[in-house]
């Protein structure tokens, strides 16, 4: 029987694996241009920011490793000049699955010092466990507040913001281009995924995005952690979506009602039809739930 079993398990590994690869196999990579020097590409994971231009490559984020040969094709069609730089906004596997692999081809990855603490080490999340990376993917150099890179003729801004989406989130400012890469703090089309067991905090989420908002203006290009290329309105309307239904679970966590109470009384119900169409409005009230829970205690 034990035999059997070990069989079984094996055979079942090996079918998850096949699955793994077909998935990422069917993935195609789709540029889109934001502005005259700055790219995006959307694929299997975060969406990825490209800045091109004499001085080489500069990549924000990586989605999955075996997607890396794609990215870099991707990348060729819009230049041949090398990828130099690598920004993680923050330490998710959908947004540093490539670092291993950039690192290995010698590109300088850079970060927040949480990202390199936590990819140091085994992690845990609200969906699963994340086990530690190799040396050669972590960043070789973080920063604690920013970093400003002076490249391909405009000055980038890579800064850290209030504890949001995990405790290592960072936005990218490009100045001159007028661009502005969220990462995760920031999603298109979907409830957000707040990762409360790494420091996330929804109350976070909101300050980042409140600090954010006045310095957008109508031309200013957002890529979203997820979703399509936004603008300020999308920004705008993200923010008070969170807010508002934050606000509603907290009145009635106030009120004494139990977590399957405050799921029945559907306070993401005028926002399902826009939001909820990946991720169900009930989740989102566990994450709001949960967060408040933890900041009450």
């Amino acid at each position: 029987m034990a035999k059997i079993f070990g069989l079984l398990c094996a055979l079942l590994g090996t079918v998850a694996l096949v699955w793994a690869q077909s998935r990422f196999d069917a993935v195609q990579i789709r540029a889109t241009q934001v502005a005259a020097n700055v790219w995006m590409l959307e694929g299997e994971g975060g969406n990825i920011g490209v800045s091109v231009g004499d001085d080489g490559v500069l990549l924000i984020d990586d989605q999955y490793a075996p997607l890396t040969e794609k990215i870099v094709a991707a990348v060729r069609k819009i230049t041949d000049k090398p990828i130099r730089f690598l920004v993680n906004t923050h330490w998710h596997g959908d947004h540093t699955g490539g670092n291993e692999n950039l690192g290995k081809a010698g590109v300088l990855i850079v970060a927040h010092d949480n990202v390199r603490t936590r990819l140091m080490t085994d992690q845990a999340t609200l969906l699963g466990k994340t086990p530690a990376s190799p040396k050669v993917a972590l960043p070789l150099i973080t920063f604690n507040d920013s970093v400003t890179y002076h490249i391909n003729g405009d000055t980038v801004v890579v800064y850290k913001v209030p504890a949001s989406h995990t405790d290592s989130d960072a936005f990218i400012r490009f100045k001159n281009a007028n661009v502005v890469h969220t990462g995760d703090v920031f999603a298109a089309y979907r409830y957000p995924y707040v990762d409360t067991i790494n420091g996330g905090s929804m109350a976070g989420i909101v300050k980042a995005l409140d600090d954010l908002i006045p310095t957008l203006d109508d031309n200013t290009k957002v890529i979203p952690g997820h979703g399509g290329v936004s603008g300020k309105k999308d920004v705008i309307a993200y923010r008070d979506m969170i807010a508002t239904v934050s606000a509603r679970v907290q009145a009635l966590v106030k009120q004494g009602k139990t977590l399957e109470e405050i799921k029945a009384a559907r306070p993401t119900a005028d926002f399902d039809e826009r939001w909820g169409k990946l991720r169900r409005g009930d989740l989102f009230v566990e994450f709001v739930y949960y967060g408040y829970a933890s900041h009450k205690k």
